[in-house]
Order: C-alpha cells, then structure tokens, then sequence
C-alpha cells in the first residue's frame, strides 16, 4: 500500500537532499533478499528502480524479492510515520465493507416499487477509497517526481 501511495502522490520521502538518499549501482539479489545495504535500517521503506523484476516499495530487509543482478538504483525513503499510519487506515478502510466496491448509499423496497441512491463524486463516477481520503492524501503531494 505503501507503494501504491507513494505514486498517487507523487512523493517519494527522500527528504531535504534527495540526492543523499539515491544509491546508484549494480545490486544483487540472491535467495530473495537484497544484499546488505549499510545506507538502510531495519524497517526502513526503500524503493528499487531499475529492475527488472523487482521495481517497487519495499521494507528492509525485504525477504520475498526476485533474484536478479541489475544496474539501478536503491532509493532510501524517509517515510513519515503520519503516512504510514494514514496507509494503515486506507487499507482498513479498503478491507471493510464502507471500502467495498458498491455504488449504492441506500436502498429501499418501498410498496411502490424499488429506490436506490448512488455515491457518486463530482465526476458522477462511483466513489472510491482515493475519493474519501483524498484531501488527507493532499499535504503529501509533490507537484514532480524524480
């Protein structure tokens, strides 16, 4: 989820001097883990770019990855516990039934026949986890990427 965020965002967490945190290289991965990185702690989110199976968002150490070499870069992320708990409530919230894929706010079987209302956003399209979390999600944005 985490991940999946960060590119709704388009924020990376790579701090005030993003260049510090961009490791370029060739990097190995053997028996699923990334080899030891002395720029990453445990629990730490980093981002890998430039494989090409195993781009993405990982916490370190990450255990379930593709074995590869490949010339990329790993990018140690700085994320904001404010995030990850904001993740953690988007993911509940998708796992609920409020997050479930309905289109209906109510419904209603009346003597008269059958009534339904949709939630709908301003777009008139069903509303989804992005919509409700939307304005939260906003102090994350970052106007580029890199």
């Amino acid at each position: 989820m985490i991940g999946e965020l960060c590119a709704k965002v388009r924020n990376y967490f790579l701090g005030s001097d993003p260049a510090k945190n961009i490791h370029s290289g060739e990097y190995t991965i053997s028996g699923g883990k990334l080899a030891p990185l002395d720029f990453l702690k445990t629990g730490q989110y980093f981002r890998i770019v430039g494989s090409t199976l195993n781009d993405g968002v990982y916490r370190y150490p990450a255990t379930a990855l593709v074995d590869e070499t490949f010339a990329g870069s790993v990018w140690a992320m700085e994320v904001t516990p404010s995030f990850i708990a904001l993740a953690d409530e988007i993911e509940a919230y998708i796992n609920s039934k409020d997050g479930k894929a309905s289109p209906y706010i109510s419904e209603s079987i009346a003597d008269a026949g059958y009534s339904y209302t949709k939630a709908v956003n301003s777009n008139g399209t069903p509303v989804s986890w992005e919509d409700v979390f939307a304005a939260r999600l906003n102090q994350y944005r970052r106007m580029r990427v890199l």
